[in-house]
């Protein structure tokens, strides 16, 4: 394990931002106070890429509440393509005006005039959420309002998420800065696109980097050969996993979350972890496909 100053920054879009963000997601279950703290703290540690959504629950409002009014380098990256209902589940909301009122109730309640990055959720196939019946809507209409929003100044950049690469390739025109699909050192289903980001310049933030118990998918913290060699290394089993992710393509930038100081410290420290070639070949060989 070696560790460089170098290796901690990369691309979303036209910024250099830390490649250790902070994923909000997690924020809303807990204690809102300890929340704050660890938005705070966060930004003390380097962390200028946040990664939230109006369906987030509070998450949009802690961090409001956390860091407003926001740094000038600080890039908050919101995703749109699904509502909470009333009922409380998650629902797809992929009509273009829909996306249009997401970008507006982001705004809103993150009380800025100005996203820097928009992430448009695809909901096709699974896991997830999965579009029917008038939702579904064609790629180029969304992205067509998506221009429009950045043309009008209210989003700096466009994204995908849960997307394929036949559907990253249709939408390169629009100007794809980044983006985000389940992958991590055991789920590698989309090496294609991460090969096509990287190629393009684009940056491919991961969801689920160690995995989830969402749809069954694997832990990366459980596997024993990741717990083995983090123990061998002295860094803990989720460190290694990110770290993997941050050596195996320079366009990686990770957003995981936490509502732990000591595992948000955790987490910035990975910019600062190489894993060795031992660990390397053996994370290399490691993979499963996601579940059906």
């Amino acid at each position: 394990m070696t560790m460089t100053h170098a290796y901690a920054y990369g691309k979303l879009g036209d910024h250099d931002v830390l490649r250790a963000g902070f994923g909000a997601m997690q924020l809303e279950h807990g204690d809102p106070a300890e929340a704050v703290k660890v938005l705070r703290r966060a930004i003390e540690l380097g962390v200028d890429h946040l990664d939230t959504a109006q369906f987030y629950g509070t998450a949009n409002d802690l961090i409001r509440t956390a860091l407003h009014p926001y740094a000038d380098d600080l890039q908050i990256v919101t995703k749109v393509g699904a509502v909470t209902h009333p009922t409380g589940r998650l629902v797809t909301a992929q009509k273009p005006a829909e996306l249009r009122a997401s970008v507006e109730d982001n705004l809103r309640t993150l009380g800025t005039e100005r996203l820097a990055v928009v992430n448009l959720r695809r909901a096709d196939v699974p896991p997830g959420i999965i579009a029917s019946g008038d939702q579904l809507v064609d790629l180029d209409s969304q992205l067509a309002e998506l221009i429009a929003l950045r043309d009008e100044g209210k989003i700096g950049g466009i994204g995908l998420s849960h997307v394929d690469l036949a559907q990253l390739r249709q939408a390169l025109p629009a100007g794809i800065v980044c983006v985000q699909n389940l992958y991590n050192v055991l789920t590698r289903d989309h090496e294609d696109m991460l090969t096509e980001c990287a190629e393009q310049g684009i940056a491919w933030v991961p969801y689920f980097p160690l995995g989830s118990a969402f749809d069954r998918l694997p832990s990366v913290t459980d596997d024993p050969v990741v717990i083995a060699h983090a123990g061998r290394l002295g860094i803990t089993p989720a460190q290694a996993g990110l770290a993997w992710l941050l050596g195996h393509s320079p366009a990686t930038l990770l957003i995981p979350g936490t509502r732990n100081l000591a595992h948000l410290a955790d987490n910035v420290a990975v910019t600062r972890i190489h894993l060795d070639q031992q660990a390397t070949t053996a994370f290399n060989a490691l993979s499963q496909n996601t579940p059906t």
